[in-house]
């Protein structure tokens, strides 16, 4: 799989993953829950999701929220895999907003 260019990236978050940022090396997003059980509840999730699509985040969690950074190791940069992965993550997150 290819790494996308950084102009690609951008204009992808702009459009399409509003609320994810690109470092030049991942894209990003923090989340933050209610309660320790409600983060972690999350991760196992996207746990879950990033086994089907064997594509692991970078993720940390520190009490009620967790941050996630997605690249391709792989492709040495971003890919459409990383961008699968971040709507799938956001719309695990969306069960928590509401």
């Amino acid at each position: 799989m290819k790494a996308l260019s950084k102009v690609e990236v951008t204009e992808f978050l702009k459009d399409k993953l509003k609320n994810w940022s690109f470092d030049g090396n991942g894209i990003k997003r923090d989340f933050k829950f209610k309660t320790f059980v409600e983060a972690f509840s999350f991760m196992t999730e996207v746990a879950l999701e990033a086994e089907k699509l064997d594509h692991h985040p970078d993720w940390s969690n520190v009490y009620n929220s967790v941050s996630i950074t997605l690249n391709t190791h792989d492709a040495k940069g971003i890919t459409t895999l990383d961008f699968d992965l971040a709507n799938k993550i956001d719309k695990v997150f969306e069960n928590y907003t509401k």
